[in-house]
C-alpha cells in the first residue's frame, strides 16, 4: 500500500478544510491513477477490431496530414 505522508490544514475552528502531501507522494498518487485509468482503456478496447501494419500506417498518415492542414 502506498504510504501517503500528510498534514492537515484547519480553519479557525479547527475544521480540517485541505490537505498538504510532499510532491514526492503527490506523484506516486498521480503516477497510481495514470495507470489505473490505462488499464481501464486497455480492458475496454480489448475486443475492438484491430489494423494490420499497412492499415495503422495509412490510418496515422491521415492523422499527420490532418494536423498538417
Amino acid at each position: 500500500m502506498l504510504s501517503i505522508n500528510k498534514t492537515y490544514i484547519l480553519d479557525e475552528n479547527n475544521n480540517p478544510i485541505a490537505v498538504q502531501i510532499p510532491i514526492k507522494d503527490y506523484k506516486a498518487i498521480e503516477e497510481v491513477l495514470e495507470n489505473y485509468g490505462l488499464s481501464k482503456l486497455i480492458d475496454e478496447v480489448h475486443n475492438d477490431e484491430t489494423l494490420s501494419f499497412k492499415e495503422a500506417k495509412r490510418y496515422y498518415d491521415t492523422l499527420n496530414n490532418e494536423m498538417e492542414s
